[in-house]
């Protein structure tokens, strides 16, 4: 029987599917396992169930050894993987596509209320026990019903998002993609857009683009200068899709109203962060997908990618082709 590594605990659908063909070991602590801890347990393993936290790269590889048929990441990005390396080696990559657009989307909505209705620092002022009296200027926040929602990148989530916010508010829907999304404009009425415009007339900014080269760093100081200043935006992406410093300094100023993130860079924030400080800025520890529903999806995806791999098949949701002769 073949060994596997989860590293980190997953709902025991997945877990079981597995423990049903190999011999798995879980790392259970609260934390990812520590670089070193990690390369000595994958050693020897048919599959590894990784997480966004752990670098797959040409020295996990090399530690794992010729035995390693396939990595399943537990996530839908795929960014901390070197999936050319991998496929040079042989090593089949997966993903979990799909199963966590709802879960995401409800949650970007959550913080566009969350912060454009000021719930931060109101719920502080009551567990805090500074909360007095009704006071007609206490936390004052931003209504959304007819105002623009701005998606940049319209994929399976970015069009979530904006359904939720068309139908329920009527907001108008401008959006940046790669490519023309003709379903979008002809079901909500949206309109594609450069970038630039999408920042100027928008009066709600989703982010939902994968990290790429060009998009690291894409919302800076330059683009929250053309923020409208009563703006919110909602970062459900990666953290590093946006300048934080600039961030933190477009809220200080009043050039943007207030900010909701699900995704830091780096994740957790330092202790002394100035985002940690800030009335204006929801910060969420990364639980987009946190829903049984998806989360068990998702350990199902993950055990049926590396099933299919150490068994020689394709990965039912798989990111590279390998060669198996």
């Amino acid at each position: 029987m073949g060994r596997v590594f989860v590293t980190r605990s997953v709902p025991q659908e997945g877990l079981s599917k597995l423990q049903s063909q190999f011999e798995v070991e879980v790392w259970d602590g609260r934390d990812p396992p520590p670089r070193d801890v990690l390369l000595e347990k994958i050693s020897g393993c048919f599959g590894v169930l990784t997480m966004l936290s752990d670098r797959v790269d040409s020295v996990f590889l090399e530690a794992a050894g010729r035995e390693l048929k396939g990595v399943a990441n537990f996530a839908v990005g795929f960014n901390n993987i070197d999936v050319e390396a991998a496929t040079v080696r042989g090593v089949a990559i997966g993903n979990t596509p799909g199963v966590l657009t709802d879960a995401t989307a409800d949650t970007a909505i959550g913080l566009m209320i969350a912060a454009g209705r000021c719930f931060w620092p109101a719920v502080r002022n009551v567990s805090e026990l500074q909360w007095r009296n009704w006071e007609p200027m206490m936390f004052l926040g931003q209504e959304f019903r007819g105002k623009t929602v701005g998606i940049v990148g319209m994929g399976r989530i970015g069009s979530a998002v904006a359904e939720r916010l068309h139908f329920g508010w009527g907001m108008k829907v401008l959006y940046t993609s790669r490519t023309d999304k003709t379903d979008v404009d002809q079901r909500l009425s949206a309109k594609r857009v450069e970038l630039d415009t999408l920042l100027r007339e928008s009066d709600v900014i989703s982010l939902h683009t994968s990290l790429q080269k060009e998009t690291r760093g894409l919302i800076g100081r330059d683009q929250f200068g053309l923020m409208k200043p009563n703006a919110i935006l909602v970062n459900t992406a990666r953290g590093e899709v946006i300048d934080q410093d600039a961030l933190v300094q477009a809220l200080k100023s009043g050039q943007l109203f207030a900010a909701g993130l699900d995704v830091t860079d780096p994740e957790p924030l330092p202790n002394d962060s100035p985002l940690r400080q800030l009335d204006s800025c929801i910060i969420l520890p990364h639980i987009g997908s946190a829903t049984f529903q998806a989360r068990s999806k998702m350990s199902m995806m993950a055990a049926e990618n590396l099933i299919a791999a150490v068994g020689g098949m394709p990965m039912p949701y798989g990111l590279n082709r390998v060669c198996k002769c």
